[in-house]
């Protein structure tokens, strides 16, 4: 599934998409909240976009609430930068050491 967002086009994994169907309704509102604000501006300080280390070098992260995340890619596709998004969970989930 695809979205344009200004000069960025969003992707969302098939699993991040699972993982959104099955989170509680105020994550999923709160997900569309600041996926617009994403939309207008990706590194919007109330988003804390911020590049990953270890084992997810490469991604970057966003926050959804104080304790959820969203973690995305961005490709170029041409001339094209593409945001796809591919995990969506709790600080501990994501990051369990």
């Amino acid at each position: 599934m695809a979205r344009k967002t200004g000069n960025m086009k969003v992707f969302y994994d098939p699993e991040f998409l699972t993982k959104l169907k099955n989170v509680d309704v105020r994550i999923r509102h709160r997900v569309k909240d600041r996926m617009l604000i994403f939309s207008k501006n990706h590194h919007d300080p109330q988003l804390n976009n911020h590049s990953l280390k270890r084992e997810y070098q490469g991604y970057r992260s966003i926050n959804i609430t104080a304790d959820f995340r969203a973690l995305y890619k961005e490709v170029d596709i041409g001339d094209e930068k593409v945001a796809y998004f591919v995990l969506l969970g709790t600080h501990t989930e994501l990051y369990k050491p």
